[in-house]
């Protein structure tokens, strides 16, 4: 058991890296925060995983049996996940330059991550395909197994989020003037590109075009 142990322990690490380094509205928001208000709230932000993903893999579960009804469960959160999106572009392309002095809006880092989170259909895709299947085949053998994959996925998806926006919340002051208000509308950009194509997997998780393969 101590090798099977050890393999899904290196499994959840390796996947959690993937996740958490890779690009996407995840990480743009923890980014995006971390400029605006600093590493503290990129890190709130960053812990949204803990809140949302319960429920997502019992989700995930569910969907595991009844495939008919996957595509239209995925397709309405694909579409609210759109839909938020592009505001939090509209949010980040309205930013000017970062006033150390002025009064901001509150943050809410932590609430805009787990809707984030929770609106984004690569979690539910990621524990359907991948995530499930691993701890269901562990569980089987052993609750532990299945609980070392859970730790090392977790302890480093948030983790690189958590360097990330301590390395970039470190370097707010060089973002003043124009060209912190350049880099949010590169995020405003990236944001609202991520909205596009979380509306086209809508339409394709719904049918009405047809997915690529």
């Amino acid at each position: 058991m101590g090798t099977v142990m050890v393999t899904s322990l290196i499994a959840g690490i390796v996947l959690g890296l993937s996740a958490g380094f890779s690009p996407g509205p995840f990480l743009t928001l923890v980014i995006s925060q971390s400029l605006k208000h600093g590493a503290r709230e990129g890190i709130k932000a960053a812990m949204a995983p803990l809140i949302t993903d319960a429920p997502i893999i019992l989700i995930s579960t569910l969907v595991l049996t009844r495939l008919a009804d996957s595509r239209v469960l995925l397709g309405g959160i694909t579409l609210a996940g759109s839909l938020f999106l592009s505001y939090l572009a509209y949010e980040s392309f309205r930013t000017s330059a970062f006033e150390p002095n002025v009064q901001q809006p509150e943050p809410r880092s932590l609430r805009k991550g787990v809707l984030v989170n929770f609106l984004n259909p690569h979690p539910y895709l990621f524990w359907l395909t991948v995530g499930s299947p691993i701890m269901i085949k562990g569980w089987a053998e052993s609750p532990f197994i299945a609980m070392a994959f859970i730790l090392g996925f977790y302890a480093c998806l948030i983790g690189s989020k958590v360097l990330i926006a301590a390395s970039i919340g470190k370097s707010r002051h060089f973002f003043s003037g124009r060209p912190y208000a350049w880099v949010m509308r590169i995020l405003g950009g990236l944001l609202s590109v991520f909205a596009v194509l979380l509306f086209w997997n809508a339409l394709e998780f719904f049918g009405a075009v047809g997915s690529q393969t």
